[in-house]
C-alpha cells in the first residue's frame, strides 16, 4: 500500500482496511458498517478511481460468522456477495483486476469460534486475463501484493512471488 500511494496512486481503503494496516498507505478510507456498505462503496470506488488500487474488508464474515459460528448467516452472507458480483464486474474497467481472498479462515461449521484455517481461496478476474488458471498452493499470502506490484511495474518487495505471468 505504501509503495502505490507513494507512486501518487489512489489507495482506497474500505472496511476495516485502515485498522489492519495501522492507518498507513491509503490515501481514500471508508469505514463501513457491513458487508452490504462494504460493497456499495466498493462500487462507488471502482467508478470513481481512474487509476490504484482498491483494497476493501467485508468484516461480517469473521465478526458476525465466524466467530459466532453461524452457518446459516454466513451462507447468506456468501449468497449476497455473489447475487452483488455482477454489479461489481460491470462497473470494472476493461484493465481492471478483481482479487477475492481472506486474510484467515474462520470457518462458523467448527466447534472453535478462533481461526482456523491456514489456507485462502484466491480468485482472480479480469477481462484481459487468462481463464481457468490453478495457482496452486502458494507459498505465502505475499504473493498477492508482490502481484500488485508487478501488475503496477514496481519493484518487487522482500517477500512474494509474483504469479502475474500465470494470469496476463
Amino acid at each position: 500500500l505504501d509503495v502505490i500511494k507513494e507512486s501518487g496512486k489512489t489507495v482506497a481503503a474500505v472496511g476495516k482496511t485502515e485498522d489492519i494496516f495501522a492507518h498507513r498507505g491509503m490515501t481514500l478510507v471508508n469505514h463501513t458498517t457491513n458487508n452490504h456498505d462494504g460493497i456499495e462503496k466498493t462500487i462507488d470506488f471502482i467508478n470513481k478511481t481512474d487509476n490504484g488500487l482498491i483494497f476493501t474488508n467485508l468484516v461480517d464474515y469473521d465478526m458476525l460468522y465466524g466467530h459466532r459460528n453461524n452457518v446459516e448467516g454466513y451462507a447468506k452472507a456468501l449468497e449476497y456477495f455473489d447475487n452483488e458480483l455482477p454489479e461489481i464486474i460491470e462497473a470494472m474497467n476493461e484493465d481492471d483486476l478483481l482479487i477475492i481472498t481472506a486474510d484467515h479462515g474462520n470457518d462458523p461449521s467448527t466447534p472453535s469460534t478462533d481461526h482456523d484455517r491456514e489456507y485462502i481461496p484466491i480468485l482472480v478476474y479480469g477481462k484481459n486475463i487468462k481463464h481457468s488458471i490453478d495457482l496452486g498452493i502458494r507459498d505465502t499470502y505475499a504473493d498477492i501484493s508482490a502481484t500488485i506490484l508487478d501488475i503496477f511495474n514496481y519493484p518487487k518487495l522482500k517477500y512474494g512471488d509474483s504469479f502475474k505471468d500465470l494470469i496476463i
